[in-house]
C-alpha cells in the first residue's frame, strides 16, 4: 500500500507539472503569435507608408490619370481603365520578356489605355452636349502624325469606330495608308497640310472608294486642283461621290505653351479672311459651293491654358456663324488638336502641364460655341476634334536598364592619411573635413571652394604633385558631401546647395537613346515622368541624372517632373552589383516614336503589346528591335557589301601571314553574326 500511495503522488505531481508546462507552452505560443501579428501589422504599415511616400515622390497619382500605381511588392503596375483591380505588374512583364530573349530597352504598349482615353474623350463631350442642350454632334479624327505606328492606329479605330471617330492625314503617305484602313461608315477622313496635284487626286480616289474625305484648303492652288478633279469626275460620272471641302482659318487668337508661335496671324497654316472670301467666291462661280462643309482652325499643340482655348473658340464660332449667314451650309467646325497632357501633374499652365481636364475642355468648347451660335441665330455645328496627343500619350512606356554609374564625385579607394610633407592646402582641406558641423557648414563649404582653386593653381604652376592634387580633390568632395548633408537638414535650403546637389548627384548610365525614344526632352525640354519599375517599397537614397548611351554630351536627362517645380535630380535607389535596376519613361506614346532619330545608329527598341486580364498581364505580341544590319540600312549601308569588304580585309591579313586561317575564319564568323545583334547594350552579368 505505501508503494501504491507513493506511485499515486508521483502521478499527481507529473500531472500538475505537465499541466504547468502545457500552460506555459500555450501562453508562449499565444504570445509569439500576437508578437508576429503585431510585427506583421507594423511591417505592413511601414511598407504602406513607404509606398505612399514613393507615390508622392514620383507624383504617380498626379500625372498617371488613374492608370498607374504601385503594388505591395513595390513594383509599378498598369491598371485596366475599366477595373482598377485588374493590373499588370511591369516588373513581371519585363521578366517574362527576358525569358523570351527580349532584353531592355523595350517599349511596352498597353492598347487598353488607348481605349480608355477614347472613351474619356467621348464621354466628356457626350456629357457636355447633354448638359448644355447642344444640337450638334461631337466627332474625333486621330492625327496620324502623332503616332503612325500601324498597331496604334488600328487599336484606336477598333474602339473609336464605336463613336464614329475617324482619321486625319497630313501627307500622301499617311493618306495612302488611311485609305486602306477600316473606318466606321459615318466617320471622317480629314486631310490637312500642303497638297500637290497627286495628293488631291489620291483624295478623290478615297472618296470614290467610299470614304468621307474632307480636303482642307491650306493654299489657293489646292482649290484649283480640287475643282479641276471635281469637273473631270462628274463628266465621267455625274453621280460620282466627291470629297467635301474645308477651309483652314488663320485666327488672330494664339495658343499657349511651347507651340504658341504656331498660331496667330503669323501662323504657317491657314487662310486670311480675304482668302476665305475668295475661296467662297470661286466655289460659287464654279457651282461647287455645296462641297464646302467644314471650317477648320488650329492654334497649337499642348495648349496649357484654357482661357486661350476659349478665346479661339469664340473667334472661330463667330467666323462659322458669319459664313452660315451667307447661306452656305457648313456642317462641321473642326477645333483642331492641342488638348494637353498633364505630364507633370501640377494642373497649371506650365509648359508640361495643363490647367484643365477633359471635362473642363469639353464644357468650354460646347458652351462657347453654343453661346455664339445662339447669339447669331445659326445652327450648332458638328464639332470635329483632333486631340491625338491626349489619346496616344498614356498607352506607351519605355523600360530601360541602368547599365552602371558614371563616377562624378572623386572618391578615395584606400583610406586617406595626411603626412607632414603634404602641402598646406591639402592639410587645410583635411581640417575642414574633420571639423565641419551643422553650424559652420556654409562657411566651411566656401573655404573649401577657395582651397580647391588654390589647389588647381598650384598644380598648374608645378608646385604640387599629381598625388597631392588627387588627395586634395578627395578631401574637397568629402567636405562638399558633408556640407550638403547638413544643408538638407535645414528648413530652407539655399540655392547654392541646390546647385551643389545637382553637381554631386550620381550619373546613371541608362541603356537607351534620348534622341531615339524621348526626342522632345532633348529638343524642347519636354518633361516626361520617369520612375523605377521596382523597389518602390524601399525609400530611394540616391539623387541622380540619367545619361544615355549615345556619344553626345546632350544625351542626358537632367530635368524631372515635380508638383511644384522642375527637379534637376531624380530620387533613385543605390545600384547593387549584378542586380538589374530598371526605370520607365512614361507617357511616351505621342510623337516620340515618330520624331525619334537614328543618332549613333541606335535603332527602334524592342516592342511588346500587353493586355491586362483577370490573371494579370498577357503578352499579345513581341516585335524585335533594330539589329545592326537594320540600323545601318537607314544610313544606306548594305550589310552584304559590308560583309564582303570585311572578309576581303581579313583574307588579305591571312595571305600576308598576319593571321592564321583559323583565326581569320573565326573573325569573319564573329563579324557576320554581329549583324543580327541588338543595337543597344547587352545586359551585364547579373541581368
Amino acid at each position: 500500500m505505501p508503494g501504491t500511495m507513493n506511485l499515486s503522488r508521483i502521478f499527481a505531481q507529473i500531472s500538475r507539472d505537465t499541466s504547468f508546462i502545457f500552460c506555459r507552452f500555450l501562453l508562449h505560443s499565444v504570445f509569439s503569435l500576437l508578437c508576429n501579428i503585431f510585427r506583421a501589422i507594423l511591417g505592413y504599415c511601414e511598407v504602406s507608408t513607404v509606398i505612399e511616400q514613393t507615390v508622392e515622390t514620383y507624383g504617380i497619382e498626379n500625372w498617371g490619370a488613374g492608370y498607374f500605381g504601385v503594388n505591395r511588392k513595390g513594383n509599378l503596375v498598369v491598371r485596366h481603365p475599366d477595373n482598377e483591380n485588374l493590373v499588370a505588374d511591369v516588373r513581371e512583364v519585363i521578366e517574362d520578356l527576358r525569358k523570351r530573349g527580349i532584353n531592355t530597352p523595350v517599349l511596352l504598349r498597353f492598347p487598353q489605355l488607348l481605349f480608355g482615353q477614347v472613351r474619356k474623350l467621348h464621354n466628356a463631350f457626350k456629357k457636355s452636349i447633354r448638359e448644355f442642350e447642344y444640337e450638334g454632334e461631337h466627332l474625333c479624327v486621330y492625327p496620324m502624325k502623332v503616332n503612325q505606328n500601324r498597331a496604334v492606329i488600328e487599336e484606336y479605330l477598333r474602339e473609336g469606330s464605336r463613336y464614329d471617330f475617324g482619321l486625319e492625314a497630313g501627307s500622301k503617305a499617311e493618306l495612302y495608308a488611311a485609305l486602306a484602313l477600316d473606318q466606321s461608315k459615318n466617320s471622317l477622313l480629314v486631310l490637312n497640310g500642303f497638297k500637290d496635284r497627286d495628293f488631291v487626286k489620291l483624295a478623290f480616289a478615297g472618296s470614290a472608294a467610299g470614304k468621307n474625305v474632307v480636303i482642307v484648303i491650306e493654299k489657293m492652288s489646292e482649290l484649283d486642283h480640287t475643282l479641276a478633279f471635281a469637273d473631270k469626275m462628274t463628266k465621267e460620272n455625274p453621280h460620282a461621290d466627291l470629297p467635301m471641302i474645308g477651309v483652314r482659318v488663320k485666327l488672330y487668337s494664339k495658343g499657349s505653351g511651347k507651340w504658341e508661335k504656331s498660331g496667330g496671324e503669323a501662323a504657317k497654316f491657314g487662310l486670311t479672311t480675304t482668302e476665305i472670301l475668295d475661296v467662297i467666291r470661286q466655289l460659287q462661280d464654279a457651282g461647287r459651293i455645296d462641297l464646302l462643309k467644314l471650317l477648320h482652325f488650329h492654334i497649337g499643340s499642348q495648349l496649357t491654358d484654357i482661357k486661350r482655348i476659349k478665346n479661339a473658340m469664340k473667334e472661330a464660332a463667330r467666323t462659322y456663324s458669319k459664313i452660315r449667314q451667307m447661306g452656305i451650309d457648313v456642317e462641321y467646325l473642326d477645333v483642331g488638336g492641342g488638348m494637353a497632357v498633364d505630364y507633370d501633374g501640377s494642373r497649371t499652365s506650365f509648359e508640361s502641364s495643363a490647367n484643365y481636364n477633359a471635362q473642363e475642355f469639353a464644357n468650354d468648347v460646347i458652351y462657347v460655341i453654343k453661346t455664339v451660335c445662339d447669339d447669331e441665330n445659326v445652327p450648332h455645328p458638328n464639332i470635329i476634334q483632333e486631340s491625338g496627343r491626349y489619346l496616344a500619350a498614356y498607352h506607351a512606356l519605355l523600360v530601360a536598364n541602368v547599365h552602371e554609374e558614371i563616377e562624378t564625385v572623386v572618391e578615395d579607394i584606400s583610406p586617406l592619411t595626411i603626412d607632414e610633407d603634404d602641402p598646406q592646402v591639402v592639410k587645410e582641406l583635411y581640417d575642414l573635413r574633420e571639423s565641419i558641423t551643422s553650424k559652420n557648414h556654409r562657411e566651411y563649404y566656401h573655404d573649401a571652394l577657395e582651397h580647391r582653386e588654390e589647389l588647381f593653381t598650384m598644380f598648374n604652376l608645378g608646385l604640387i604633385t599629381l598625388e597631392d592634387k588627387g588627395k586634395g580633390e578627395v578631401l574637397f568632395w568629402d567636405v562638399c558631401e558633408r556640407a550638403d548633408q547638413f544643408a538638407q537638414q535645414k528648413k530652407y535650403v539655399s540655392e547654392e546647395f541646390d546647385e551643389l546637389r545637382r553637381l554631386m548627384c550620381a550619373k546613371y548610365l541608362t541603356n537607351f537613346s534620348v534622341f531615339r525614344s524621348m526626342p522632345d526632352n532633348w529638343a524642347l525640354e519636354q518633361l516626361f515622368p520617369i520612375i523605377p519599375i521596382h523597389k518602390l517599397n524601399k525609400k530611394p537614397t540616391e539623387y541622380a541624372t540619367l545619361c544615355d548611351i549615345t556619344c553626345d554630351s546632350d544625351g542626358i536627362v537632367d530635368k524631372f517632373v515635380d508638383l511644384h517645380d522642375v527637379k534637376t535630380v531624380l530620387e533613385l535607389h543605390k545600384l547593387t552589383p549584378d542586380e538589374p535596376y530598371y526605370i520607365a519613361m512614361m507617357l511616351v506614346g505621342a510623337y516620340q516614336e515618330v520624331m525619334g532619330n537614328n543618332h549613333n545608329l541606335f535603332g527602334v527598341p524592342h516592342e511588346a503589346h500587353i493586355y491586362i486580364g483577370e490573371e494579370g498581364h498577357i503578352i499579345k505580341k513581341v516585335i524585335p528591335g533594330a539589329t545592326l544590319s537594320d540600323a545601318l540600312s537607314t544610313a544606306r549601308f548594305d550589310a552584304t557589301q559590308l560583309r564582303d569588304q570585311f572578309r576581303r580585309a581579313v583574307m588579305k591579313r591571312i595571305k600576308d601571314g598576319d593571321l592564321s586561317a583559323k583565326e581569320g575564319n573565326n573573325l569573319i564568323e564573329f563579324y557576320e553574326n554581329q549583324a543580327d545583334s541588338y543595337t543597344y547594350l547587352s545586359p551585364n552579368g547579373g541581368e
